[in-house]
């Protein structure tokens, strides 16, 4: 582990929660992106043969990133109503392609896809029941998605916290700064501003430039044609520098090189496109209504909900599902620091 990592690590274990603030280190899971990824990748099947992967995968997942990071306090954000509405709008195309995917075949070849979904649904709403019982902060702002909640918290209603964004979205690397790191639930690793570096060679501040280049095949955003990693560092080397660049400088530099290669041609006659990738993409300066700001920020302030250990052992003797072999040990271990400051803070 490299020496930068352990040390962190070393802080994060060695602080006493009692001796902070609430919001001194803050954990904000993208709350569907983690259910989707779980509920997709984990088998798990209940007593009864029906499948729970989605919340037993989502539970685990949070309590390691838990143990993990320590946090002071944890924001779960759910996509709210009508989220991708104001996306739609300026791209009817956003996030088009979406399907639905059928994983659960490898357990049962009898199970359709629409079964899946009213399962998908069913474990979801459960997992909110569960969710309830554990001393964590939850949200789903109407006509807001998750990823602009979690900005937003991250940069201006708490702007002098640590944080850390746990999820697969790498929308999300371009936030990374002296207080922001992206916790990934798979690859189990932080990235840093280090790791900007050393997997894409350029700052975090130019990431969003890039990815409005290379485009999002999961929210179905369209890139240049031909355009990847090794090209980028070739033809567009001023991305990879040490300045941080805008658009402006993007375009300038392909016109002044088009010449040279069809590619950087067709950067510099797609102006239009790239600003509207920038526009969709871009979590720096989110564009929240006045109602949802005050929404969210009413939601952060409220203390944290308390533990409620009886209820939550209840619901998986009800669903006839394991979590793990000793649940109140996991219960303890994974959210205990986190009752004891949300109880300090009700008392204030």
């Amino acid at each position: 582990m490299k020496k930068e990592y352990s040390d962190i690590l070393a802080s994060l274990k060695e602080s006493e929660p009692l001796s902070q603030g609430p919001n001194d280190r803050v954990l904000l899971i993208d709350g569907l992106n983690t259910f989707i990824r779980s509920y997709t990748c984990n088998p798990t099947t209940n007593d009864a043969g029906v499948h729970v992967g989605g919340i037993k995968g989502f539970l685990l997942s949070i309590g390691y990133a838990i143990r993990t990071i320590k946090p002071t306090r944890v924001i779960i954000c759910f996509d709210g109503k009508g989220g991708s509405a104001k996306r739609k709008k300026m791209f009817p195309d956003y996030k088009a392609q979406r399907t639905f995917k059928v994983r659960l075949s490898r357990i049962n070849s009898n199970v359709s896809v629409q079964d899946e979904k009213v399962n998908m649904t069913q474990q979801i709403l459960r997992l909110m029941e569960y969710i309830d019982k554990l001393p964590v902060t939850v949200m789903a702002t109407e006509r807001i998605e998750a990823d602009d909640a979690i900005a937003y918290i991250a940069k201006q209603v708490l702007p002098n916290s640590q944080h850390f964004i746990m999820s697969t979205d790498t929308d999300f690397l371009q936030l990374i700064d002296e207080r922001i790191q992206v916790w990934s639930p798979t690859a189990k690793k932080f990235y840093f501003r280090q790791d900007m570096q050393e997997r894409f060679k350029l700052k975090p501040e130019n990431y969003i430039l890039y990815k409005s280049l290379l485009g999002d095949k999961s929210d179905n955003i369209p890139g240049i044609k031909g355009l990847g990693q090794k090209t980028l560092e070739k033809r567009l080397p001023i991305l990879f520098g040490s300045n941080t660049i805008t658009m402006d400088n993007v375009i300038e530099y392909a016109e002044a090189n088009k010449s040279e290669a069809k590619v950087l041609a067709d950067v510099a006659a797609s102006r239009k496109m790239l600003d509207l990738n920038y526009k969709l993409m871009q979590l720096e300066e989110v564009d929240i209504h006045g109602g949802a700001k005050e929404s969210i920020r009413n939601i952060v302030e409220r203390p944290m909900q308390r533990l409620d250990k009886t209820e939550f052992l209840k619901y998986t003797l009800e669903d006839q599902m394991t979590i793990v072999k000793n649940p109140e040990f996991w219960l303890r271990d994974s959210f205990n620091h986190l009752d004891v400051m949300s109880s300090l803070e009700q008392q204030k």
